[in-house]
């Protein structure tokens, strides 16, 4: 693909991604699941753009979701209902209300408290709600603290026992139906032996339920899958899955998993446009060189937030010399990479930021009055814009009559 005519077409910052690479990641954890009755549901929160849902959903995918408006993006993108997980700590009242009125197939409860809040809603409205627990299993998923959510020092899940008490008290209840057990132990998984650990002891719980005639029909192993951004060994999903398989012990249940990251992330490029080369005096003499560009923090916060590499690539060659890549934003933080080899690089010259179809758009934001990207697909050797770039009267458009 010519990045350098998609630049030109739609503009920079500009997102792209290639919808033929996602059905074939896709394809490749669902075909070592297919032993098994199973469900892969797609993590909307690495990237929720319509046309990529729309085209999930037409590829069989269910949809993990952690905000209501997750939930109706997968609804209004043509996902059906019975293939939606609503997950999330901090669900309000109403957002609790709407998903039981959608007839999702389950909430992921978090704690105690929540399930006591789903059922008073539950009777308010009649109806009986379909749930699951999310069980931590303080097991260390060995990736980075942020994203690291199976110890029981992270605020997601409650213990072992406290599920035990959960699954009771739910089988009692005139309106709550308890249908799942669910755990997910960090994202950016390399190394996926962890989660198979933490199958084996929810596996365990999942036996002692069904001993107390407690009818779970849903293991949800999460998701967590990482990728290759720079050395990292790509996970061995044949081992996963038949791990996974080992640890349910034969128990007969739909095994859910919960791919974001592994599905978009080296689907998707992120193009900008350098605006000038900026060269400073240390005090030790020497020199620093950064490359100023027309993307920034907002449109991809994942060096600044993480210290994440995105390897850069420059579309022109020439003898290489180390730089930093910083947008316009007016933060130190404000960099795509530090100590990158490019060539010398001239106004209207191009960059391409790599792994960005995770946690790319989705995580950007309008700070500094910034207006967020366009985004494109690919499919079958053609281009199209599934997003506009973001004007000044969008930015403003929920302010301006009140001035």
């Amino acid at each position: 693909m010519d990045y350098s005519l998609l630049a030109k077409k739609y503009n920079t910052p500009l997102y792209v991604y290639d919808f033929d690479y996602i059905q074939a990641q896709y394809n490749k954890i669902k075909k070592e699941f297919q032993a098994r009755k199973s469900l892969v549901c797609y993590a909307l929160k690495a990237n929720s753009n319509l046309s990529l849902l729309k085209f999930m959903a037409e590829l069989g995918a269910g949809f993990d979701c952690v905000s209501i408006g997750e939930v109706k993006r997968a609804l209004l993108a043509g996902a059906k209902n019975y293939k939606i997980i609503y997950s999330g700590v901090g669900k309000s009242d109403e957002e609790i209300k709407e998903a039981l009125n959608l007839d999702i197939l389950m909430i992921n409860l978090e704690s105690d408290e929540e399930m006591k809040r789903v059922e008073n809603i539950a009777k308010e409205l009649g109806k009986k709600a379909r749930i699951s627990i999310r069980v931590n299993p303080n097991v260390d998923p060995k990736t980075h603290p942020y994203i690291s959510t199976g110890l029981s020092k992270n605020k997601f899940g409650v213990s072992l026992n406290k599920a035990r008490l959960m699954y009771l008290y739910a089988h009692k209840s005139e309106f709550l139906e308890p249908v799942g057990v669910h755990f997910h132990i960090g994202s950016q998984l390399t190394d996926l032996t962890p989660v198979i650990e933490a199958a084996r002891i929810v596996s365990e719980l999942l036996r002692e339920l069904r001993a107390l005639d407690i009818d779970i029909k849903f293991f949800d192993i999460g998701g967590g899958v990482g990728i290759k951004y720079e050395n990292e060994e790509e996970p061995d999903l044949y081992s996963y899955a038949q791990g996974i398989l080992a640890a349910l012990g034969g128990q007969d249940a739909t095994i859910v998993c919960e791919p974001g990251r592994f599905l978009v992330g080296n689907a998707g490029v992120f193009l900008t446009k350098v605006l000038y080369e900026k060269i400073n005096d240390t005090k030790d003499g020497s020199h620093k060189r950064f490359v100023i560009v027309d993307g920034a923090m907002n449109d991809l916060i994942r060096p600044s937030l993480y210290e994440a590499f995105h390897e850069i690539k420059a579309l022109k060659d020439g003898q290489k010399e180390l730089c930093d890549v910083v947008g316009p934003i007016c933060e130190s933080g404000d960099f795509l990479g530090k100590d990158i080899s490019l060539p010398k690089l001239e106004n209207g010259d191009i960059l391409v930021v790599k792994s960005a179809g995770a946690y790319g758009f989705s995580m950007s934001s309008n700070y500094n009055s910034r207006n967020r990207a366009a985004e494109v697909a690919l499919q079958n050797g053609t281009d199209r814009l599934i997003r506009k770039r973001e004007s000044f009267d969008d930015l403003i458009k929920n302010e301006k009559e009140f001035i």
